[in-house]
């Protein structure tokens, strides 16, 4: 350095602590969560995996208030309504496998985990491995219990099919809005005989009340499956294709998606095939021709500010990706669905 006056500066500011110290108001707050002991960080591949690196708190879910917990992150891996390939029951696992997401939100500015209680609380239990129905009713169940008690649902699928029991559960008193980011609409209709599958959620949420329609926004679809959607235009949900992305624009994509949104009450649904299979292989509806984990991070960015009251990722079937590049795209989305939940909940409660 040929600034000896800024080099003497460092080495007496620098020169003698330990890495763990940081001065920066907000990297402070990251390193108060990864140093324990002067320059001891917590190693990554240690102790048990959880989702986000989150304490782990199953027995919060045998109690009213879930632990007063503001946020819970909660696996739910069943997937009996899949039409293709199955295998994303494995998708909370996978995705609790991955590890480094966090705990700073570099663009954002923000350390999630410093400002709200958090917990992983583990999978939600269900009563039968065999029914889907009971199944579905059991994530109802559940998820009422979650939302009286307060407590913001950030969920690991699973198939598709588990966003529309939730979203009775979220959208029950008062229809909520969606983001949904995927490669199919997922509003087609009862399949022989089945009315919970992972190709007709939001048909069902709009129709049982849960899911506003005009309020809806879906980005990333394309495919064969384009003749199962005209419900979303029938009832007003917004759709951009992927093909369309590139000639809107990400800029473009985020104003519409606030105009649509709104300030009322937003759930954010994930599906890892919104990703091309070049991103994120492991799920068991690839369609090629899609969105870059890159262009999903800035929407999700660029969308912090929304009134987010919960969200999921869902469709990782980590058997079908021997590199585990889905996992940790479906862990990086996540954190951000995070993000913008811990954004509305301080704004709800003005700070």
């Amino acid at each position: 350095m040929s600034d000896q006056k800024k080099l003497e500066e460092l080495r007496a500011k620098y020169g003698s602590i330990a890495g763990g110290v940081i001065f920066d108001p907000t990297f402070k707050k990251v390193a108060e969560l990864q140093f324990k002991g002067g320059d001891r960080r917590v190693w990554p591949w240690a102790n048990a995996a959880t989702l986000l690196d989150a304490p782990y708190r199953p027995e919060v879910q045998d109690l009213p208030d879930f632990g007063g917990l503001d946020v819970a992150l909660i696996g739910v891996p069943m997937d009996l309504g899949v039409t293709n390939r199955p295998g994303a029951r494995q998708g909370p696992r996978a995705v609790r496998a991955i590890e480094r997401i966090g705990p700073y939100e570099h663009v954002l500015g923000m350390v999630p985990a410093a400002e709200v209680k958090l917990a992983d609380i583990g999978d939600m239990p269900f009563t039968s491995r065999f029914s889907l129905e009971n199944c579905h009713a059991d994530i109802e169940t559940f998820y009422k219990k979650v939302v009286a008690a307060g407590v913001i649902p950030l969920s690991v699928g699973g198939d598709h099919s588990i966003t529309g029991s939730i979203l009775k559960a979220i959208g029950e008193k008062q229809p909520v809005g969606m983001l949904h980011i995927d490669a199919h609409c997922d509003t087609s209709g009862v399949y022989e005989g089945a009315k919970f599958h992972h190709g007709g959620p939001f048909r069902k949420a709009v129709l049982d009340g849960t899911l506003d329609p005009q309020r809806t926004i879906q980005i990333g679809i394309r495919g064969g499956a384009e003749f199962l959607w005209e419900f979303s235009y029938e009832s007003g949900m917004t759709v951009i294709h992927a093909e369309e992305v590139t000639g809107m624009g990400v800029p473009a994509i985020i104003a519409k998606a606030k105009a649509i949104l709104g300030t009322g009450p937003v759930y954010v649904s994930f599906d890892v095939d919104s990703l091309d299979p070049a991103f994120a292989p492991g799920t068991g509806t690839p369609e090629i021709g899609g969105l870059t984990s890159r262009e999903v991070l800035e929407i999700l960015r660029g969308l912090n500010g929304l009134d987010v009251i919960g969200g999921d990722v869902v469709e990782v079937a980590p058997q079908y990706d021997s590199t585990s590049n889905t996992a940790h795209a479906a862990a990086q989305v996540l954190f951000e669905i995070l993000c913008m939940s811990v954004t509305a909940l301080k704004a709800r409660r003005g700070e």
